[in-house]
């Protein structure tokens, strides 16, 4: 639980990924998780075969993604850290997505007006904080510059999102 608690601090900014070495089975408890919270989610949001189809494809792009980021910055034995920071941090906003998708659905049976104005709203949040953990992530495992980590941070959102969702369209 004193894992998860410091894993969960870089939600917030707090802590140093490069300073948390996870054992094995937290980091598979984690990837667990991420599934079965993305396949929620997306089943929600779309057909469930296909929103699990997407999730695995998007994981599928997050470990690809890390791995490049990581042999590019000759850093590979961070891998382990950097995947088991952005899949916690990911979990969270996972979570707090499902519960945003609970309380549209929630406002649309109470008939609150505004209902689709106030979850897009909470999704937007959701993304940019989303950004900026990840940026967070990179600029304090890797050292990047504000700038780079930011532009790194968008690029993995791309790939790990745009990709699986551009995949799906075909």
């Amino acid at each position: 639980m004193n894992l998860l608690l410091k894993y969960l601090a870089l939600c917030f900014f707090i802590n140093n990924p490069a300073d948390l070495i996870p054992p094995k089975s937290f980091m598979w408890k984690n990837v667990i998780f991420y599934l079965i919270s993305g396949m929620i989610v997306e089943g929600l949001i779309s057909d469930p075969a296909d929103g699990t189809l997407e999730v695995i494809l998007r994981t599928i792009m997050a470990f690809s993604t890390v791995g490049g980021i990581l042999i590019v910055q000759k850093k590979w034995h961070y891998y382990n850290q950097l995947y088991t920071a952005i899949f916690v941090c990911e979990n969270l906003i996972m979570t707090l997505a499902t519960a945003t998708e609970g309380l549209y659905h929630l406002m649309i049976m109470e008939h609150i007006e505004r209902a689709e104005e106030i979850s897009i709203g909470l999704g937007i949040f959701l993304v940019l904080w989303y950004i900026a953990i990840i940026s967070y992530i990179f600029r304090q495992l890797l050292e990047f510059r504000m700038s780079n980590s930011v532009i790194m941070a968008f690029s993995y959102f791309v790939l790990t999102y745009g990709v699986p969702m551009f995949f799906m369209d075909i």
